[in-house]
């Protein structure tokens, strides 16, 4: 349009497919700049899958007396187990490849908060012997697709994904969703792992969290209408220190908050390679981490 090789005159259907991921990625004022140049007597369709506020305005500007179909964004989730795994920042990333090593899988799909994040962990995955691969921001279109493409045909079994990026995967064989990071909103999290359990199929949804979470698990679990699991993963050491900034670690560790919860819930009842933690449906629902009261 802007070079004049396409006359807007005459279009009679827009489609802004994927809204919020053109808005989350800057779109908006490209998208104004086409909607003033085309015909008021149109048909426009708008899809997406979240609705912020900031994208309803848009959707105000450019839809006269629209009709709303919203799909039940609960229709997916009864195929779908979920999971939460507590555990400290810093053993997220040994957390996850040990879960992987547990999963009997082909296809897992990760998804982490940031593009530098999701290449970072795609790379240790591969380090630890997993076939893995990145599809993140940074990468063309060209990388974008042989990722995508790669994951697909199964030549490669774990993808690690920021949200942006990976809408549109259209995967029917992928049986785990990791989060390695939560969600920022429940839609969001439900938009992540309706990724597996498609298609009459079932699927597991992991989210990896700390105590920072809790406030979002909350939310979640009012999204979901239910309290989900809490498990610890067995031979997993939730003991193991962090690295000093001179990449030494701390001598004399004391247990973790984490690790003695784990250890308290270590004769009690198992499922398979997984143990249940404290705070699991039927008890309070809740993480299992407390605050510790300051001595005095």
């Amino acid at each position: 349009m802007e070079h004049g090789h396409f006359k807007p005159g005459g279009v009679e259907v827009l489609v802004l497919d994927e809204a919020d991921q053109m808005f989350d990625m800057g779109f908006l004022p490209s998208i104004r700049k086409i909607l003033a140049q085309l015909p008021k007597q149109r048909q426009t369709l708008l899809f997406s899958a979240t609705m912020p506020d900031a994208l309803r305005g848009l959707a105000h500007e450019c839809l006269t007396n629209p009709l709303t179909m919203q799909v039940d964004h609960n229709v997916a989730l009864t195929t779908v187990t979920h999971a939460l795994y507590p555990v400290v920042e810093h053993l997220k990333t040994p957390l996850l490849l040990a879960l992987l090593e547990k999963i009997d899988s082909q296809s897992v799909l990760v998804f982490t908060r940031t593009k530098h994040r999701a290449k970072k962990i795609a790379d240790k995955v591969k380090d630890a012997g997993h076939s893995s691969t990145s599809l993140q921001g940074n990468l063309s279109q060209n990388r974008r697709k042989a990722a995508l493409d790669s994951f697909r045909e199964g030549k490669v079994h774990v993808l690690v994904a920021t949200d942006i990026a990976a809408r549109g995967i259209d995967v029917s064989q992928i049986s785990h969703v990791i989060n390695y990071d939560i969600t920022d909103t429940p839609e969001a999290y439900v938009h992540r792992i309706g990724r597996t359990g498609r298609a009459a199929k079932t699927g597991d949804a992991y989210t990896l969290v700390t105590s920072v979470d809790d406030g979002m698990i909350r939310t979640i679990e009012r999204k979901l209408g239910k309290n989900i699991e809490r498990r610890t993963l067995e031979g997993f050491d939730y003991r193991k220190a962090p690295a000093s900034t001179h990449g030494q670690h701390h001598t004399g560790p004391k247990p973790t908050q984490h690790a003695t919860a784990a250890k308290h819930n270590a004769g009690g009842p198992k499922s398979g390679p997984h143990h249940l933690a404290p705070g699991a449906p039927g008890k309070s629902g809740r993480p299992f981490w407390r605050k510790r009261r300051r001595s005095r």
